[in-house]
């Protein structure tokens, strides 16, 4: 398998350290919000591509942390007159809420950051050791980025250019380099507004990049196989993650594999509450089901930025609804042919995990199954798939949704009642007669009762909406 791997610019064959065991880190959010859909489509990435790797043998530890303490979560807080504590509590379970509804479900461990105090105060303290950090009184512990000759190499930048690493906290006009960090804010007082620790160098809390490489080097060591996040993570965060990590343990690379889904917009614009095209988890959950936000999200290139719109997801329903009404037809298959049409199912399965081979390429991929899905739908009008090969393509998809779970075999699966059953031959009835009021009439009495009858040149067919 080949993936692109940001610290090389290129697709690099995936060879892990250990054989078959995976180790992966992904950025997880910052709970002060509710989680919107450009979160959804890096948690969705990575949980069908973990998945695709344990379908494929790998055993994965998939480790994501979760931010529940830095500026962002105090300052909102102090808006609501919360602690910050129960701020992030509240969020974190909004945010678990939406995953699980989304499916995503991968996850080996989520690691809060204020779990890691300790494992932070320690690399706080060799980096000091080792001249890469330096106090500044009254401010904070900040990371001197002239120190590591390699700043940079994940962005393609240098130090020199890196004035925009100043974030979140690192605002001290007495730093040694516009883009240096704080890896520990010092804090005058200890309340519920603004929660401390003690440390050896001062009381203080965390800055934001530093939690990572602590709860990865307890987790995975110094060095682990892949890093993930979206691509406005790389600098100066993921930048930031490598010059600690990797001065702290003198190895490189602290990750094999750097990769970074590419932007979502809405409406080709970035998502923005101010210009009112910012939509939540919850409020897209409101109008869809999770499996089209999944297979929205699925069918485009995990690395490249697309866009968000109501007419992308007419055509995302209308897709969705082919795959169900082509596993509803593979269910239904009574043929008695003993043909076997196993060639074509095994061609189909070679080429779509190739696709996904080649840098997980689902747009490919997806494009191999509906070019199999019509040509099995001719097949089986022609009265030409057996029963046993349309059970065991039925199992192929079953496989597939393990992965990417864009198909609801619930609604698949549903039993069409009697009633409806035959309410759907009287309204043949009424069409041979050409009393077509009267047969709408019955439709519209189907469709009320959650199902949908499609004329085909073989008769009613009959659907949950």
């Amino acid at each position: 398998m080949k993936i692109y791997n940001t610290l090389s610019g290129k697709k690099d064959t995936l060879k892990p350290a250990s054989g078959k065991k995976i180790n992966l880190f992904v950025c997880g959010p910052t709970v002060y919000d509710y989680s919107h859909i450009g979160h959804a489509r890096t948690y969705v990435i990575f949980d069908a591509f973990v998945k695709y790797l344990r379908l494929q043998g790998f055993t994965v530890f998939y480790l994501q942390n979760i931010t529940d303490l830095d500026d962002k979560i105090i300052a909102r807080a102090r808006e609501k007159g919360v602690t910050p504590k129960d701020l992030a509590i509240a969020f974190e379970k909004e945010h678990l809420k939406d995953m699980k509804t989304l499916g995503v479900d991968g996850i080996s461990k989520y690691a809060r950051a204020t779990d890691y105090i300790k494992q932070i105060i320690s690399q706080i303290q060799r980096l000091e050791e080792k001249g890469y950090a330096y106090k500044i009184e009254g401010d904070g512990i900040y990371y001197n980025i002239a120190k590591f000759k390699n700043y940079g190499k994940l962005a393609g930048r240098t130090a020199l250019g890196a004035e925009d690493a100043v974030t979140r906290i690192d605002y001290s006009k007495d730093k040694k380099n516009r883009g240096d960090f704080c890896i520990w804010k010092f804090t005058e007082t200890s309340d519920e507004s603004e929660p401390s620790w003690p440390a050896p160098f001062g009381a203080g809390r965390p800055g934001w990049h530093i939690e990572d490489t602590a709860i990865t080097e307890k987790l995975f060591g110094a060095q682990y196989d892949i890093h993930g996040g979206s691509r406005d993570l790389i600098f100066p965060h993921h930048e930031a993650e490598i010059s600690l990590m990797e001065a702290i343990s003198g190895k490189r690379p602290m990750a094999k594999y750097w990769m970074h889904t590419g932007f979502l917009t809405v409406n080709e614009q970035k998502m923005g509450k101010s210009i009112g095209n910012f939509i939540t988890i919850g409020d897209f959950l409101k109008r869809c089901p999770a499996n089209y936000l999944r297979f929205f999200i699925v069918k485009n290139l995990w690395s490249s930025p697309f866009d968000y719109s109501e007419s992308a997801m007419i055509e995302v329903k209308s897709a969705v609804e082919k795959i169900e009404e082509f596993l509803r037809k593979l269910k239904n298959n009574n043929s008695k042919i003993k043909t076997s049409s196993s060639k074509i199912i095994k061609d189909f399965s070679n080429s779509f995990y190739k696709e996904l081979d080649d840098d997980f390429n689902t747009p490919k991929a997806f494009a191999v199954m509906f070019g199999f899905i019509g040509k099995i739908n001719i097949l089986m009008e022609k009265d030409l798939i057996s029963k046993k090969d349309a059970g065991e393509i039925y199992k192929f998809f079953q496989q597939i949704n393990k992965v990417f779970g864009i198909i609801n075999f619930e609604k698949v699966n549903k039993t069409i009642p009697a009633e409806i059953k035959k309410l759907a031959k009287l309204r043949e009835v009424h069409r041979e007669n050409k009393e077509w009021q009267k047969a709408d009439e019955v439709r519209a009495q189907i469709e009320k009762q959650g199902f949908a009858v499609e004329d085909t040149k073989n008769g009613s067919d009959i659907k949950s909406l």
